[in-house]
């Protein structure tokens, strides 16, 4: 992107619209943004009552493979955005060959599949759980037949390409974590002492390579029997298996990159989550020792300049036991554990979302206040027997530094993100507190 699209009116009269790809409340948080800015807006989204399309100036009710409304959002806009990773790559490459894109294509459709992702974490040397990959009936019996080694003995094998040099016992399709500059540490020490492929990948847990988000698509195995039972209840969909690993805590870092390769970023969030969905994000200087906040934030760079990438970017991360960091996951877009950054920060994820986009300049967010965001899940909205009710929202809002955003869905049901509420204040202590106010207030379990 080499020119800047600045917001207002143009020099023919004609209001600077930027669009974005899909209606969620990512979506919505974007359009508000960059109404802010004073840029307008379009979304595209099938849904007529989007979050993103109910405060958009325009909405494109159309699948987003559909040619015509691909057309009208090009027409109508300057520049495009995306707000989930599972809008289609062909609709991003179509858009992308008449329009500034961010993210682009390419980028997208790497997060989209998960090997594939996982393939680009090891050629930017930053460290991943071990794992395999299943497409085919073959790899999975290759994964769960047992080796023809002596008892107690480990079966010798040449390591494939990425492995450390203890994972001598994994066929050729398996890649594991690396000991790089930022791993802080040799997550296949044990593997030499292993003699079977199932000893060294159970515990695991067999996710759905494409279309999984908020633990879906996700399946805990701790045998071959289960792990052939679970890639068949998935109905033999390209899967990875990822072993278990023990884990401390859990973190993400978010950051933003210009065309031009100018990258800031937000201190990393230390992230809990309950049934696969996050419930807790706190941020504030100290929440992860300084050794971890500099590998993520290392890594996370250079996962984001190795794709030339050009937007927002938050890539999550496994804490474990022995202080050494395994990258996740990417999401090619803003982050529900960044939220907070709306109401902690002097520059949300979502302004310089609005600012990479358009080119411009990337300032480094500062953060004024100490954070915790409670996720609000639909689960609020109904009580022990099941019966709908409305959270207390009085009670909570006469709590001091409470900041509630809701999202507009006009439906809530249980697992569903219905909005979020982050709590600032002058010091961790204070914020915390009233975080477990508030939490208890809307019965959202203590942490």
């Amino acid at each position: 992107m080499n020119t800047t699209i600045l917001p207002g009116t143009t020099a023919s009269g004609q209001q600077t619209t930027l669009g974005v790809m899909g209606g969620g409340q990512l979506g919505r948080m974007f359009v508000q943004a960059a109404q802010a800015m004073g840029y307008f807006t379009a979304v595209l989204d099938p849904d007529p009552a989007s979050p993103a399309g109910l405060v958009s100036h325009f909405h494109i009710q159309t699948d987003y493979l559909d040619e015509q409304g691909l057309a009208q959002l090009m027409q109508r806009c300057a520049a495009i955005t995306t707000e989930f990773e599972n809008v289609p790559a062909p609709a991003l490459f179509t858009l992308g060959a008449h329009r500034p894109v961010a993210p682009g294509a390419d980028a997208v459709a790497i997060a989209q599949d998960r090997s594939a992702e996982k393939a680009h974490f090891l050629r930017c040397g930053v460290p991943v759980a071990p794992y395999a990959v299943i497409e085919t009936s073959e790899q999975l019996a290759a994964l769960i037949e047992e080796p023809s080694a002596a008892p107690g003995r480990p079966k010798q094998a040449s390591a494939p390409s990425g492995l450390s040099a203890a994972a001598t016992d994994v066929p050729a399709h398996i890649r594991t974590a690396r000991r790089g500059p930022d791993s802080g540490g040799d997550t296949s020490s044990a593997v030499h002492e292993l003699t079977s492929v199932g000893a060294y990948l159970f515990p695991g847990i067999l996710k759905t390579a494409r279309l999984g988000y908020d633990g879906k698509g996700q399946v805990r195995v701790a045998t071959p029997a289960e792990l052939a039972a679970a890639w068949d209840a998935l109905k033999n969909v390209p899967c990875v298996l990822e072993k278990m690993l023990p884990l401390a805590a859990e973190c993400s870092v978010i950051v933003a990159r210009s065309a031009d390769g100018t990258m800031v970023h937000f201190h990393p969030q230390l992230n809990l989550h309950r049934d696969g969905i996050l419930a807790v994000t706190q941020v504030f200087e100290g929440n992860l020792p300084l050794p971890s906040v500099e590998r993520a934030v290392s890594a996370t760079k250079a996962i984001a300049n190795e794709l030339q990438y050009v937007g927002v970017l938050c890539v999550e991360f496994f804490v474990l036991d022995d202080g050494s960091l395994v990258v996740n996951e990417m999401a090619p877009r803003p982050h529900n554990s960044g939220h907070y950054t709306l109401d902690a920060c002097d520059v949300s994820q979502f302004e310089l979302q609005v600012r990479a986009l358009t080119g411009l300049p990337l300032v480094p967010p500062r953060h004024h206040s100490p954070a915790i965001m409670l996720n609000l899940l639909g689960d609020l909205w109904f009580d022990a027997a099941g019966r709908p009710i409305t959270p207390a929202w009085r009670e909570v809002l006469a709590l001091p530094g409470a900041h509630l955003h809701l999202y507009g869905k006009l439906d809530a049901r249980k697992g569903r993100k219905m909005g979020h509420l982050t709590l600032t204040g002058d010091s961790v202590e204070a914020v915390r507190a009233t975080a477990l106010q508030a939490a208890s207030l809307l019965g959202i379990p203590a942490f």
